[in-house]
């Protein structure tokens, strides 16, 4: 194999509304670079306008445009033909009713050789978030399994195995780690089994037999909630389905009425709430994000899940904060301290650039079963809400929710966080300029750039 040095280059610059000025800006900086010699070049992230990113608006639609109408991608494209490099263009997509960040890549020859949209992943997460999620269909069916199977709620796990055994024939056994390995619940028709990792806790083991009911009743009713996402992509709709199994299994686990009022009555005291219902403290957050019944609403919550190293592997959101689709959290956010004190509940009151106030606990957890080479599966979890519904949590007592300076100053992502003076701050914000003069310097580089 020969090897081949390829000479990139990256723009990052301030853009104002005007989309044709912001093009003409970026040609600029991509003639530029090709005359240092550069072989690809990669403008700013949607470049064509104000970063918008930060917030949901309608507003923004009338922005996007087809690939092959976009006069981003229509300029770029004629700028790689005319300086023989590759320009990765990222673009706001409409393509028929539906919308996407996208990414067209030129090739040295102008043609488009690429185009890049959500991943399979995102897709998923936002059909759970355009639903709020909350899935009536899939409560009603977990109710029902209630009044058909008789479950006790003091012994749940025994009440969903007996209901495998003389409704589907199916008999529950627990086996050692050694022979599951990384299975935690395997599905075995020929033996008339269900298969459950004794590496599962009690609050796993009863999750996974809900799960197992769904995969053998519910497949066309969940197969009804996936028409309402608008995606051809098999590997998302495959995620989505796995999620809507996982919905069904946690509003078994915790019933949709008794847990709301449970909830009102402990104030949101997660440590009574996994006593009472045998819920694990990740369950438990799951749960709450889902209370949006109508009529019977509880506090709209957000959760995230994320490992040390900031990948996030859940998020839901029944209110108005977005998370960041690529690229790190904020570091001051309590969700990433929860390493330094595991097993702890860490809370927080923190203000967004907009203003907007959220109340949010973190605490790690692990997963014994996902064992790497040196230690167990590890992730921060963190639940929170609008500082305006915190008065129903016990765990803003004692924080003044409302008072002047009470709240940590955060952001979304560097990237789209306008705080110039945070000394946390890694990489430039959308609308700041990188610094050009050696005879001063901020530390962090970027702080007030």
């Amino acid at each position: 194999m020969s090897n081949r040095t390829i000479t990139v280059a990256a723009v990052q610059t301030s853009y104002g509304p005007d989309m044709s000025a912001n093009i003409a800006k970026t040609a600029a900086f991509v003639r530029e670079a090709a005359r240092s010699g550069a072989q690809v070049v990669l403008p700013s992230e949607l470049f064509q306008g104000i970063y918008f990113c930060t917030k949901q608006d309608p507003k923004w639609f009338e922005t996007a445009y087809p690939v092959a109408e976009h006069p981003c991608v229509i300029a770029m494209q004629k700028l790689a033909k005319e300086l023989r490099v590759v320009i990765p263009i990222s673009f706001f997509e409409k393509d028929g009713p539906r919308y996407y960040n996208s990414v067209a890549i030129a090739d040295a020859g102008g043609a488009e050789i690429a185009k890049v949209r959500t991943s399979p992943v995102e897709a998923a997460r936002d059909f759970f978030q355009a639903e709020l999620n909350h899935f009536p269909d899939l409560e009603t069916a977990a109710e029902d399994l209630w009044r058909r199977g008789s479950l006790d709620a003091n012994a749940l796990f025994a009440s969903l195995a007996r209901y495998l055994e003389t409704t589907h024939r199916l008999r529950t056994q627990l086996m050692p780690a050694t022979i599951m390995g990384s299975m935690i619940r395997r599905h075995d028709p020929h033996r008339g089994r269900v298969l459950l990792s004794e590496m599962l806790p009690a609050s796993g083991r009863a999750f996974q037999l809900a799960c197992e009911i769904a995969f053998l009743e519910h497949q066309p009713l969940i197969e009804a909630q996936l028409k309402r996402l608008d995606t051809a992509d098999e590997d998302a709709r495959s995620l989505a389905r796995i999620g809507l199994i996982n919905y069904f299994a946690g509003a078994v686990l915790l019933p949709y009425e008794p847990f709301l009022q449970a909830v009102a009555a402990t104030r949101h005291d997660l440590a009574i709430l996994g006593a009472r219902f045998g819920a694990s403290f990740e369950q438990l957050c799951h749960r709450l994000t889902t209370l949006q019944r109508p009529g019977a609403k509880g506090v709209p919550f957000f959760m995230i899940r994320l490992d040390a190293a900031g990948n996030v592997s859940k998020r839901f959101s029944a209110n108005s904060l977005h998370f960041a689709r690529f690229g790190g959290a904020c570091p001051i956010w309590n969700v990433h301290h929860a390493f330094q004190a595991p097993g702890q509940i860490l809370t927080q009151l923190a203000e967004m650039p907009d203003g907007g106030r959220y109340l949010s606990i973190a605490r790690t957890v692990s997963k014994p079963w996902h064992r790497g080479p040196l230690r167990a599966a590890q992730y921060s979890i963190a639940l929170g809400c609008e500082a305006q519904h915190a008065g129903q949590l016990v765990y803003a007592d004692g924080i003044a929710v409302e008072a002047k300076g009470a709240a940590d100053l955060i952001g979304i992502t560097c990237r789209s966080c306008p705080r110039g003076d945070c000394a946390h701050r890694a990489f430039p914000a959308a609308h700041q300029d990188v610094p050009k003069t050696d005879f001063i310097r901020s530390d962090p580089l970027f702080a007030g750039s």
